[in-house]
């Protein structure tokens, strides 16, 4: 048995003191045992005192260094791998993704769901603020996926998904740089037949700081996966 219920990792960049907020967030609603691994690529990383004065209080927090490589990919892989709870989920810093959705995501899972995923695109869900071509581009892959491939979810392109364990313990990540890597491990499930579900959030884009999207230098990587979803590509 796992000593905690859920890793939450969040890859950071330069977030600065809306830290403490996403932390007092998590607090107030998550009531299993936690942590959370703020992984981070840089020693000179500005969020990083912040961590560490939160942390002096709160021994849930860690801030972990992406040994990897660089970018939200390696990030999400390190921190995946420095984990100890039975179930991972993947949320973003910024304030976009709520929060107040890890307790049900998490709930998905202990059912026997694989990959939970906070869906924008179903009946209950929402994007508000969102640039108009990321936001096109990002619903229709992901109606697409559902209804052409039958993916369990109508957003498989959000980040913000919980994980068993055991799924990415067994699952090789290929992903090198952006945050492909939620499309990665549907399409991954999804040909491993493993169950996918979904439940309505509302994502906010982040009202501080710029976006670290990075849509053309990602979108081939977006790509290979969506057809991979659909059986085409080696399985691995």
């Amino acid at each position: 048995m796992f000593k905690l219920k859920i890793s939450i990792v969040i890859p950071i960049h330069n977030e600065g003191d809306f830290i403490k907020t996403l932390v007092a967030r998590i607090a107030q609603y998550v009531k299993e045992e936690y942590e959370i691994l703020f992984v981070y690529d840089s020693p000179e990383e500005v969020s990083l005192p912040i961590i560490l004065e939160i942390r002096r209080t709160d021994s849930r927090i860690r801030a972990i260094l992406n040994s990897i490589g660089r970018g939200p990919a390696t990030a999400i892989r390190t921190g995946i791998e420095n984990s100890r709870g039975e179930v991972v989920v993947i949320c973003m810093a910024d304030g976009s993704d709520d929060v107040k959705s890890i307790p049900d995501l998490f709930g998905l899972v202990e059912r026997g769901i694989v990959v939970a995923c906070a869906s924008r695109y179903m009946p209950g869900g929402r994007q508000i603020g969102a640039p108009w071509l990321k936001s096109k581009l990002s619903r229709i892959a992901g109606l697409m996926l559902y209804w052409l491939a039958r993916i369990g979810t109508k957003d498989s392109t959000n980040s913000f998904k919980a994980y068993k364990r055991e799924f990415l313990l067994q699952t090789q990540i290929e992903s090198t740089e952006g945050f492909e890597i939620g499309l990665e491990l549907v399409a991954k499930a999804k040909r491993q037949k493993l169950p996918i579900a979904e439940i309505p959030t509302i994502w906010i884009e982040r009202s501080f700081g710029s976006s670290n999207f990075k849509l053309f230098q990602w979108l081939p990587k977006y790509l290979y996966w969506f057809f991979y979803a659909f059986g085409i590509g080696a399985r691995r």
